[in-house]
């Protein structure tokens, strides 16, 4: 039914599931709030990090307190699009209020690379870029280098053989 789930009650476990897109886990270590979301280039588009974190906002969450963790997910190497893709993509995320050292991170040379027609995109990377825009602390974020395309035996990928079959993620709190 959606893309996200907050919580804010003690005891309460959140569960999210995920093929190649990036199950995203945030907690509030001293408001004890959680929440997980699904992120992938959709989701980027979004701004669903954003908006998340403003719903921590509302709860008086500082973003100092915050911790963040990307799971597995698919990498750069195995997640392409076409070029009208990557233009509509770079429309919706690109923004000109970004701070000089991600405003490299944005630059087409930098982020992607071609092979055989094939834009390979680094969907962690913009998630990341996300986070740091939003003043989550760099150190405050953790980002998993597992590939769920590449690992065949531990993780379900939706792109290599179109499964139905998902990875659940979780937060306790």
């Amino acid at each position: 039914q959606g893309d996200g789930i907050f919580g804010d009650k003690y005891n309460q476990n959140l569960w999210i599931y995920t093929a190649d897109c990036m199950p995203i886990i945030f907690a509030d270590k001293k408001k004890r709030l959680i929440a997980a979301i699904h992120c992938g280039r959709k989701g980027i588009e979004k701004k669903i990090i954003k908006k998340l974190i403003k719903i921590f906002d509302n709860q008086g969450s500082c973003r100092n307190d915050l911790i963040v963790a990307i799971g597995p997910s698919i990498t750069k190497e195995n997640y392409f699009i076409d070029r009208y893709t990557l233009e509509k993509f770079y429309k919706k995320v690109y923004s000109k209020n970004l701070s000089g050292i991600t405003k490299n991170s944005f630059d087409l040379r930098s982020s992607l690379s071609q092979k055989k027609e094939k834009i390979h995109i680094d969907l962690r990377k913009y998630a990341y870029i996300q986070l740091i825009n939003e003043n989550i602390p760099h150190t405050s974020i953790e980002i998993s280098s597992l590939c769920t395309y590449e690992l065949v035996k531990e993780f379900h990928s939706w792109r290599r053989n179109k499964t139905l079959s998902r990875q659940w993620n979780f937060i306790c709190q």
